[in-house]
Parts: structure tokens; C-alpha cells; sequence
């Protein structure tokens, strides 16, 4: 089975701090692979350099087989990001702002309006299509996020900590939508997150990342079997390959991101 994402010996440097410092992995197609480590890891650099926002200062990487230095517009068209904070208008409609995403991404004009309620129905959002968006709960907002990345029909689909802020409710939903998705459309989900709970429960793979580097990768069965006693959980995979928990890893600038992505969503 060819990767549908590939990366090898990946680096990214900034000045002379490497916050990403010679990672390689391999994501399948299909798959839904996790991402797990404390904020400041390298993780959100690591997905700016798959989805092209970021470019790499050494390594390789590859996206359905597009070198994502060196084809970077073609990256673009086959993946779709929903990033840490809020990516919609407030001040547009559901519908409006899935109208100018389509638009955005070249969908022919002939399937826009279709393809809009579409995913508006399939996310449950179709009774608020003309509803404000600054008006809409935080679960809401991730919902409509996740619909203008899928607008185009992505066949990877980035997801930068999906359910920071929400509720456990809203987290659900989100989560139902999104394994949904991949059961109807095959679409591989490749997500990042510090929350050992949302890793363990929804990932075919996990990677425990830390300082840059990768500390392990595998099924969570896998990892949690490494740690040598009964019911071992991630968090116990966790302590064991990375010396932390994530707990302590976290300081006053995560706290206050963290806040401040709890009163934006809600």
C-alpha cells in the first residue's frame, strides 16, 4: 500500500531553534492518524509544512504523492486544514461562508450550490444555513470549519486540535461527523491533539511527538504494550517515551492560549 502522506528526515528550523528536528512518517490512505504531544511540540509546525504554509528547511515530504515543496498549488487543491482558531466569517451565513470557500477552491460553478447543501445536511446545519454565524455555538462553528475544508472534496483532511474549547457534547458531535466522513468518502483524517482521551478513542495510529522529535509510532495497543504493566493507558505510554506528562509539560502561555480559544469558541 502506497503513503498517502510520506515523510522523510523533515526539519524545520527557526533561527537556531529546530522545532521540527528530522521527523519521518508514513499515513496511509484512509487512515486516521493522530498526532499527540504538549503544546510547543512541534506538531502545529509539522502539519503548516504538510499543508504548505510553512516550507521545510530540510527533508522531504510528499502529499498523495505531490512533493509539497516543489508542487505546492497541487498540495492545496487534494487536502483540505481546519486550524487551531476560528477560521470563519462571523459576519456570514452557514451557507455564505460554504459559498466562498467553494469559490475559493474552484469548485465549478454548476455544483457549488448543491455540494453546499450537502455538507450542510450532512453536518446537521442545514436549519441554520441563513443564520449568522456569530451567532452559532461553539460545536456549531468547528461543524461548519470542518465543512469548508471538505468543500472541494479533500483527499487528506489536516485537523489542528479539532475540539479545543468545546464541550464534551459538542466534542461527540464533532468526532461522529468526522468518522462519518472518512466511512462515506474514505478520506484520511490526520490530526493533532494533546488530549490522550480524543487519541486513544478515535485513532488507527497514534505519534507521540516531543521536542521536535518523534518518540514512537503505533496502534495504541501497541504503545500502551511497551510500558510492561496491566491496563496501561497512553498516558502511561506517554510518561514512558517522553519522561512527562502532559500535565506538567503545559506553562502559563499555554494556559493562555487555551483560554483563549475557549471564550472564541464558546
Amino acid at each position: 500500500m502506497n503513503p498517502i502522506v510520506s515523510v522523510h528526515n523533515l526539519v524545520k528550523k527557526f533561527g537556531d531553534l529546530a522545532a521540527v528536528n528530522g521527523i519521518s512518517l508514513e499515513v496511509n490512505e484512509g487512515e486516521l492518524f493522530a498526532f499527540l504531544g504538549p503544546n510547543g511540540a512541534g506538531k502545529t509546525t509539522t502539519i503548516k509544512m504538510l499543508i504548505t504554509l510553512l516550507a521545510p528547511t530540510s527533508g522531504s515530504a510528499a502529499v498523495c504523492g505531490l512533493d509539497v515543496r516543489k508542487q505546492a498549488s497541487e498540495v492545496r487543491h487534494v487536502i483540505g486544514y481546519v486550524p487551531q482558531l476560528i477560521s470563519v466569517d462571523g459576519t456570514l451565513t452557514a451557507h455564505e461562508n460554504l459559498m466562498l470557500m467553494a469559490r475559493l477552491y474552484g469548485v465549478p460553478r454548476a455544483e457549488r450550490k448543491k455540494r453546499v447543501i450537502d455538507i450542510l445536511s450532512f453536518l446537521q446545519l442545514a436549519d441554520h444555513s441563513q443564520a449568522l454565524v456569530r451567532t452559532f455555538s461553539g460545536g456549531m462553528i468547528r461543524k461548519l470549519e470542518v465543512g469548508q475544508a471538505i468543500v472541494h472534496h479533500p483527499r487528506v483532511l489536516f485537523l489542528d486540535e479539532p475540539t479545543t474549547g468545546l464541550d464534551p457534547i459538542a466534542k461527540q458531535s464533532v468526532w461522529e461527523h468526522l468518522l462519518e466522513l472518512r466511512k462515506q468518502f474514505g478520506t484520511t483524517i490526520f490530526f493533532t491533539t494533546h488530549n490522550m482521551d480524543e487519541a486513544a478513542e478515535t485513532a488507527d495510529r497514534v505519534a507521540i511527538m516531543d521536542a521536535g522529535k518523534i518518540s514512537t509510532i503505533g496502534t495504541v495497543s501497541e504503545l500502551t504494550s511497551k510500558v510492561g504493566k496491566e491496563d496501561a493507558t497512553l498516558e502511561d505510554a506517554f510518561i514512558l517515551f517522553t519522561g512527562n506528562s502532559l500535565a506538567e509539560r503545559s506553562n502559563f502561555r499555554d494556559v493562555k492560549r487555551g483560554r483563549q480559544t475557549e471564550r472564541r469558541l464558546g
